[in-house]
């Protein structure tokens, strides 16, 4: 099977005829002004199309992976602004390690998270999440490791209802995540997912300048 999305506009403008047709923006359904949340990088031009057409305010999330110390692409946990790590323990026990033996990697993970957090919002804060409807979107789920800590992180926030929506994502994934949110929005689960940019025909890694740039165009905060 070929790519899904030519890329994360495109995507992002489907994901937001979704939610739209789920309620979410329209006034009869009392989910106006929703706060979208973006997990930067990618989750940024994908939320960006989702907030022109849907309406409410857009900011980022910022999350981060924890690897493996000797594969950092291997995830064993993530950290999400606002909330405590969340190690997988399961992939912990099968490689033999305990939360002490990622605490070095945990700690830097968090310092480059704050440095993202100054890039992006600088001195300003998040907005006020409770009570309110909030939307966190990524650019596709994996194993859902960022995600789970961004949802758990905005769980503490106290809001009225939590959505996370994705373009695309690996069935298991969606159904472990189910538990995190009010709602999961997917727009396709495919049985061969090996990974998020398999499903998009430019997928190109994007900067921190890039996420600055499409954060100040649409007015985050």
């Amino acid at each position: 099977m070929g790519p899904l999305f030519t890329d994360r506009s495109e995507a992002g403008a489907l994901l937001a005829e979704r939610l739209l047709h789920l309620g979410l923006g329209h006034p009869g359904h009392g989910r106006r002004d929703p706060v979208v949340l973006a997990l930067p990088r990618g989750g940024v031009p994908v939320a960006v199309p989702v907030v022109r057409r849907v309406g409410g305010t857009l900011d980022v999330l910022v999350a981060r992976k924890i690897g493996y110390p000797p594969s950092p692409e291997l995830g064993v946990g993530a950290i999400c602004e606002g909330g405590e790590p969340v190690l997988d323990q399961a992939m912990l026990n099968r490689l033999g390690l305990t939360p002490e033996s990622v605490a070095e990697v945990v700690e830097a993970e968090r310092r480059e998270l704050e440095r993202r957090v100054r890039v992006y919002r600088a001195d300003r804060r998040l907005p006020s999440l409770t009570g309110r409807e909030v939307v966190v979107i990524d650019d596709g789920l994996a194993t859902g490791g960022t995600a789970r800590a961004a949802l758990r992180a905005v769980s503490g926030a106290k809001p009225g209802r939590l959505t996370l929506a994705v373009p695309v994502a690996a069935p298991e994934t969606v159904r472990a995540l189910r538990a995190e949110a009010d709602e999961v929005v997917v727009l396709a689960t495919p049985g061969d997912f090996r990974s998020v940019g398999q499903w998009y025909g430019s997928f190109d890694q994007l900067s921190d300048e890039d996420v600055v740039e499409l954060l100040g165009r649409d007015g985050p905060g």
